[in-house]
């Protein structure tokens, strides 16, 4: 067993990875922020688009698929920079592939770098925040997403200054993956090595284990409670998901009011869902993490069927607003308890975030098909029973016997040995 780490190894490791996060939200607004100079430059339609995205979530899938088996080869340390320099040069050719080659091959083959980088990141940063909660002992990792939130917001309005100064995406994106390079050599060496993480400098020692490593990374897929934690946090990633595509819409079509209620009104739930997130961690070490996702479970229900059956625009809000709230801390409280036990974090978390994320990036579309059937706000339905499903499996996210995070663990002092 590790020894716990001194208070200033920790604020650095802490900080380390709340840097990581907000990198990988920037290289996602940043990209997201020049679709449409990229559709324009490129001359390719909403479809070309749309298929170019569906490769690079394809990526990201394969990325959260294999981290585990890159972690227990690489270790966090160097899995983490090779995957942050990973998706920096896939920002870089999607840039070079606008506006110097003007070819939609070249970009795509950026969009599969950065998808199969931010996808194995996502695992393996959340597995090293789920170390840091065991550290201090309080629940954290919702803080941690709150960042990732602060990058998005950071590279959404870099994304709009370059466009007010009339940069090319085949200047602005080098640019930008070259200031996520440099997060990410700071940031990695400010992460302990440790031997939970496959740090250890033995280098025959990392190699004689690989076997066992990849053996254990897979055995995860045939426990039941992988699947019913995936259950968590599909419910949730729909809930999230659905929202960022079809609130806006729901509210235009559904309700009948102008666009830019739309827009306020999915600001009004991604404002209440950050909120939640930065201050969140302290009611769920208060009330324990089943009880929080089972409050958090009721709050999104009651706000959706608000959102779906209201009769005028401010409970419109209200719904939102409850919708956003119980969408928060779904999918980082999912990913602490798939973290629980250190030895099998990487494989858990791999493994749940999978069933989260493919939720995440299949279940808007299928929803848009079924909406043209049976219309918007009764697909929305569809959204509430995943959530009531998503709460009755909680009970999965019990803390495992020895764990420190959650009410009634104790706290691991952060004074020891480094």
């Amino acid at each position: 067993m590790e020894l716990a780490l001194a208070h200033p190894q920790l604020v650095r490791w802490r900080t380390a990875i709340f840097a990581i996060f907000l990198a990988s939200g920037l290289s996602i607004a940043t990209w997201a922020a020049r679709v449409p100079a990229i559709r324009d430059t490129l001359g390719i339609t909403r479809t070309g688009v749309g298929l170019m995205l569906l490769i690079g979530g394809i990526a990201s899938i394969v990325g959260l698929s294999t981290s585990s088996v890159i972690l227990a080869r690489w270790g966090a340390r160097r899995s983490m920079l090779t995957m942050m320099v990973t998706f920096a040069v896939g920002i870089t050719v999607i840039g070079i592939g606008t506006d110097i080659l003007d070819s939609w091959l070249v970009v795509t083959v950026g969009l599969v770098l950065w998808g199969f980088g931010n996808g194995c990141l996502d695992v393996i940063m959340n597995v090293e925040g789920a170390a840091i909660e065991k550290q201090v002992g309080k629940t954290i990792l919702p803080l941690f997403h709150a960042f990732f939130s602060f990058g998005t917001v950071i590279g959404a309005g870099l994304g709009a200054a370059a466009i007010a100064l009339g940069m090319v995406p085949g200047v602005h994106l080098p640019i930008m993956a070259a200031i996520i390079v440099v997060i990410g050599i700071v940031s990695v060496a400010n992460v302990p090595v440790r031997e939970a993480a496959m740090d250890a400098p033995d280098a025959a020692a990392q190699k004689a284990a690989w076997r066992d490593r990849l053996r254990s990374a897979l055995s995860v897929w045939r426990e039941p409670r992988t699947y019913a934690l995936g259950l968590i946090m599909l419910g949730m990633s729909f809930a999230e998901g659905g929202a960022n595509d079809w609130l806006a819409l729901g509210v235009v079509d559904g309700h009948g009011a102008a666009e830019a209620m739309g827009a306020a009104a999915l600001a009004t739930f991604s404002i209440c869902m950050t909120v939640v997130r930065i201050f969140g961690g302290p009611i769920v070490d208060r009330i324990g993490r089943v009880a929080a996702l089972r409050m958090l479970a009721v709050l999104a229900t009651a706000g959706l069927l608000l959102f779906i059956l209201a009769p005028n625009l401010p409970l419109v809000f209200v719904g939102a607003a409850l919708w956003g709230m119980g969408a928060s801390l779904g999918f980082p409280l999912g990913m602490s308890a798939a973290a629980d036990d250190p030895a099998h974090a990487a494989a858990r978390v791999s493994a749940a975030a999978t069933i989260g994320y493919v939720a995440f990036l299949a279940g808007p579309p299928a929803l848009g098909f079924i909406s043209d059937h049976i219309g918007l706000l009764n697909t929305l339905y569809i959204l509430v029973a995943l959530i009531v499903v998503s709460g009755f499996a909680s009970g999965a996210a019990k803390p495992i016997a020895g764990s420190v995070v959650g009410a009634g663990q104790p706290a691991v002092r952060e004074g020891g040995a480094g």
